[in-house]
């Protein structure tokens, strides 16, 4: 299934991506550090969402208390939540 996420207190302004049978798949940002964005995309692409969100939760960068990557961990979190909860929106916030 197809997500967006609006992420709070970082650079990006918009996340997407898809979650088929608990993989991550298509990761991209809108805005942030475009290179290393681009990285961590490549490198969670076809991970668990379980083991992505162990992995991303909690850094920080700089002096704010999330990042762009604590918040995709936020994102997916969200997603299998709304998922397991049944909802059939396409686009979830």
């Amino acid at each position: 299934m197809k997500y967006t996420y609006i992420p709070q207190g970082v650079c990006s302004t918009k996340v997407d991506f898809e979650i088929e049978d608990g993989v991550v798949k298509n990761v991209s940002f809108l805005g942030g550090c475009n290179g290393n964005l681009k990285a961590i995309s490549a490198l969670v692409e076809g991970m668990p969402v379980d083991e992505v969100t162990k992995k991303l939760s909690g850094i920080s960068c700089g002096m704010k208390s999330t990042s762009c990557t604590d918040q995709l961990a936020t994102a997916l979190k969200k997603a299998v939540e709304k998922s397991s909860e049944g909802a059939g929106s396409e686009s979830q916030q």
